[in-house]
């Protein structure tokens, strides 16, 4: 793993007080390198050689959501996607684009849209998460 990336791994991991392990290292490691949100099967065939068991992955994943490192972005076709949360704030996190097609998602990290305010009846928002569908530009 490059120098860079352990520096960036680091500087995750310090501030929320949790330990440099191998688990830990490659599953930031490809969330890092991840330019969308990813599934913990994803995350595991982006480790390959030498990738935690599937409960390892899940328990890391965990600690880095209770730690506020990562977040589950959204649940598609019942699996949760994971991300780093770092492109969100407690209250929203950026849209994401699904594809219908090919089924590719994007990021819109940049692309907000205002937070619902005022519902009735005793609704109370704790975050926002904003799904898209459509048609991406290769398939359009």
């Amino acid at each position: 793993m490059k120098a860079g990336l352990i520096k960036k791994i680091d500087r995750l991991l310090s501030p929320a007080n949790l330990r440099r392990t191998k688990p830990r290292i490659a599953v930031l490691g490809a969330l890092l390198a991840a330019a969308m949100p990813l599934t913990r099967r994803q995350i595991a065939k982006r480790i390959s050689t030498g990738s935690p068991d599937k409960v390892t992955i899940y328990r890391t994943l965990e600690s880095f959501i209770g730690a506020g490192l990562v977040h589950k972005a959204f649940l598609q076709n019942r699996t949760w996607h994971f991300e780093l949360a770092y492109n969100c704030t407690k209250s929203q996190c950026h849209p994401h684009f699904t594809c219908k097609i090919c089924g590719a998602t994007k990021c819109l990290v940049g692309l907000y849209i205002p937070v619902v305010k005022d519902l009735k009846n005793g609704f109370v928002i704790h975050r926002q998460q904003v799904q898209l569908e459509g048609l991406c530009p290769h398939c359009a």
